[in-house]
């Protein structure tokens, strides 16, 4: 799961380089991925994400276990 983030689920979008005499040539809009260690008040534990700045925002809002339980619910984070 590279490149992916493990918050909202968004990968890297391809588009196109487009030159002044418009050739277009193939290119990725990367993310902004960080990787970032939150704390866990429930499990008394740092849990390491790849998370891009909205991500990073959604948890600052709706907290660390709601947005890992949808996070879980939709697939896009694996937990053990």
């Amino acid at each position: 799961m590279s490149k992916v983030c493990q918050v909202t689920g968004r990968k890297r979008m391809i588009g196109n380089n487009v030159a002044h005499s418009k050739l277009r040539t193939k290119r990725d809009f990367a993310l902004n991925l960080k990787t970032k260690r939150f704390w866990s008040e429930e499990e008394q534990r740092y849990i390491t994400l790849k998370v891009t700045c909205k991500g990073m925002r959604i948890i600052e809002k709706n907290g660390l276990e709601a947005t890992l339980k949808k996070a879980q619910e939709k697939g896009y984070v694996n937990l053990v």
